[in-house]
């Protein structure tokens, strides 16, 4: 994948994250292992993600003027990352995400957003230059940062020709004007349940039948992740579902970022939808082996390694709807994923 040029749009966090038995009920007090600091932000742990497989990546986003911005940034240098996108604004603090992880790899996100909010259309044309990705590219987008500086640079991208693939997390209480036009926008829409659930009221049992239903909102390709029952696609030819590698989780957090990062990436260098779900997987599962969110991030070399013991099958699109690998039918797919365990892979 190293030809490949990915430019994400999103935002920088300084993850504080505790690991606990369980998770606390409200109004109550769990204690934990001691707090581990790590670089975060759904855009940020995107960027890292790409390059680490391979990718030419540019970061576009905002920091605080804090301690905590110098050490975000010095981390997007060490991974690769191109942070000429990225600045720091004075007296504004940097966007912090407060993390508890259970001992199964589940885990609850609490987000101060700090300077990703204010990372407007004006400053994304001065972060810029009034080009944020051109034909050949691709755009990575996330919803950390404002929704309508989203859709500015979904817009502008798609005009340029670039491919624009939007992981629509976290999604808003409800499906305003400005994320319908969002989701007109992009070429290729990643969710995970609860937002595909969220984005379209659920009326069928089978997932990929959702897919196909969110994919009259506009986006060509439709992908929802099913944690540790894989995932689904749908796109103008074919549905497929690729069911999750077994591992051994410890800590889903960055599962989600490998997860879009590697989709990206593979879409965006032309490869088939069913292949390039099926890496997506293998990266998210790599993702959960490893705590913290950046630093759980496979390599691309890790990602095939974990392939070559479980060869793709060839998708079929002249067998109708529900062709691809490991495609399953309705009765075979539980309304609700069962719990997580420690032994699947995970990719929210």
């Amino acid at each position: 994948m190293s030809s490949e040029r990915l430019v994400v749009v999103g935002s920088l966090n300084m993850d504080l994250s505790v690991t606990v038995p369980r998770l606390p009920q409200p109004g109550e007090t769990v204690s934990g292992a001691d707090v581990v600091r790590g670089a975060g932000g759904k855009g940020a742990n995107q960027a890292v993600a790409a390059a680490r497989l391979g990718a030419e990546v540019a970061m576009v986003g905002l920091l605080g003027d804090d301690a905590l911005a110098g050490e975000l940034r010095e981390r997007l240098a060490e991974e690769g990352v191109d942070d000429r996108g990225v600045a720091q604004l004075p007296g504004v603090a940097s966007g912090v995400a407060l993390i508890v992880v259970q001992q199964d790899g589940e885990n609850t996100i609490t987000l101060s957003p700090g300077a990703n909010r204010h990372l407007d259309v004006p400053a994304l044309g001065s972060l810029t230059g009034g080009t944020v990705a051109r034909r050949a590219e691709t755009l990575l987008l996330q919803l950390e940062v404002p929704l309508p500086t989203v859709l500015a640079a979904a817009r502008e991208a798609r005009d340029a020709g670039a491919l624009v693939v939007l992981n629509a997390a976290p999604l808003p209480p409800s499906v305003n004007p400005g994320l319908s036009e969002l989701l007109a926008s992009v070429d290729v829409l990643v969710v995970n349940e609860t937002e595909a659930a969220g984005l379209l009221p659920r009326g069928s049992r089978d997932w990929q039948e959702h897919a196909r239903a969110l994919r009259e909102l506009g986006p060509g390709v439709v992908v929802i992740t099913l944690g540790p029952d894989g995932a689904v696609a749908a796109d103008d030819e074919l549905n497929c579902a690729e069911r999750g590698f077994s591992v051994a989780a410890v800590d889903t957090v960055g599962a989600g970022d490998a997860f879009c990062a590697q989709l990206a990436l593979s879409l965006g260098a032309g490869t088939q939808l069913p292949e390039a779900v099926r890496r997506a997987c293998a990266a998210g599962a790599l993702a959960t082996t490893r705590p913290g969110a950046q630093s759980s991030l496979p390599s691309g070399a890790e990602v095939d390694a974990l392939l070559d013991g479980a060869p793709l099958p060839a998708a079929d699109p002249a067998a109708g709807p529900a062709a691809g690998p490991t495609a399953l039918p309705a009765t075979d797919r539980p309304a609700d994923p069962p719990a997580p365990t420690n032994e699947v892979h995970h990719a929210r």
